[in-house]
């Protein structure tokens, strides 16, 4: 086995490192990856685990829930651990300001110098890179964007959690603990590996167009040149005071390269206005999109990655918080564990989701051959 994983529902620091590293005894790490409650401090925690795999590259980010092989889990810490049959090399980069408009390049001129390649020449089969931001930051879109102008390597990721509370979280690497920042890791597996993405929604025939918008806030000022509250309570059928019950059973999207992309409200501001959990632009035409099967579709995701590798060694998974909080509401938090119990899973619940774009109500996962 040249991927496992291990987590630990222990209440302190101290004890959860004690559990994982006993889980993760004999196993050569070379390449630590963990999801922590946001229950723990974050200096300690990332100190404490880093202080306890002093050989293997150790990041990681706070959760709104944690994800492992078999289960939905909430105040735990879980890990997936590489060996060197599975990763030949991983660079991390550390985006200590979000705000720094040179911060991405520099990362990027980092991962040059280390592989010996300019990032604009990789290989996207031999290359994957993992993205972890602050999830209050409102930086995601930014992020994305630099990342994907300056290389053809797809970035992978989920913004950091902090159990629903919404005041701070966290990007662990070196020991240490950041806010508003971002992690960058660009990885040289050793196997094939391959991208799953799925949302478990159907278009339910209805097109809106964003005809104002701050993209800055985040805010949607009017939809087809109504107020916005209003336009998308009369296209989902109900009335403003209900409006926010349909934000997570009646999302927006878009398609690109045939591919769905998920846009998510998060709330009525006062003023009739919707706030969303990513940037919306004026101009956008955005379809109404309802729940499908979120059991089935992700059994079937699975199986075709699994096919396309001819089986998978461990996966990595960014889930959205809404889709889990979905889960916990219809009683099939269960059934969607269960669907990973026999891969070597680790993950958490996002705050937004980042794969070229960022996304919302997305599942995203990375799967090893």
């Amino acid at each position: 086995m040249n991927i496992t994983y291990a987590y630990s529902t222990k209440k302190t620091a101290r004890d959860v490192v004690k559990d994982i590293t006993t889980q993760l005894h004999g196993f050569d790490t070379r390449l630590l990856i963990f999801f922590a409650s946001s229950k723990f401090r974050p200096a300690v925690i990332s100190a404490a685990i880093h202080k306890a795999f002093p050989k293997s590259v150790v990041f990681g980010c706070s959760t709104a829930g944690e994800i492992v092989s078999g289960s939905l889990l909430q105040d735990s810490v879980v890990a997936m651990a590489f060996n060197s049959r599975a990763i030949t090399d991983c660079k991390v980069e550390i985006i200590d300001n979000l705000k720094e408009p040179d911060a991405v390049k520099k990362a990027m001129d980092s991962f040059s110098a280390h592989y010996k390649s300019p990032v604009t020449k990789m290989d996207p089969r031999k290359y994957v890179g993992i993205v972890l931001i602050d999830g209050l930051s409102f930086a995601e879109e930014d992020l994305m964007q630099k990342i994907s102008s300056m290389t053809n390597v797809h970035f992978i990721g989920g913004s950091a959690g902090d159990d629903l509370k919404y005041k701070s979280t966290y990007i662990y690497a070196n020991g240490k603990s950041f806010a508003n920042a971002a992690l960058l890791a660009l990885i040289k597996p050793a196997t094939q590996f391959a991208f799953i993405k799925t949302q478990s929604l159907d278009n339910v025939g209805k097109t809106l167009e964003i005809t104002s918008a701050n993209k800055e806030k985040r805010e949607v000022i009017s939809i087809d040149n109504r107020p916005a509250a209003a336009a998308y309570a009369d296209a989902v059928g109900t009335d403003f005071v209900n409006l926010s019950k349909y934000f997570m059973k009646n999302p927006l999207g878009f398609m690109l390269e045939n591919e769905l992309y998920v846009i998510t409200p998060q709330q009525i501001l006062d003023n009739g206005n919707i706030k969303f959990y990513s940037s919306v632009n004026e101009g956008m035409e955005l379809s109404l999109l309802r729940p499908s099967d979120i059991i089935a579709d992700t059994k079937a995701a699975i199986k075709k990655a699994d096919d396309e590798l001819g089986g998978i060694s461990g996966l990595l998974m960014f889930n959205c918080v809404m889709r889990t909080l979905e889960l916990y509401e219809n009683d099939q938090a269960d059934q969607y564990g269960a669907l990973f119990a026999d891969i070597p899973t680790a993950g958490f619940s996002t705050y937004g989701e980042q794969y070229i774009v960022n996304l919302t109500l997305t599942s995203l996962m990375l799967a090893f051959k």
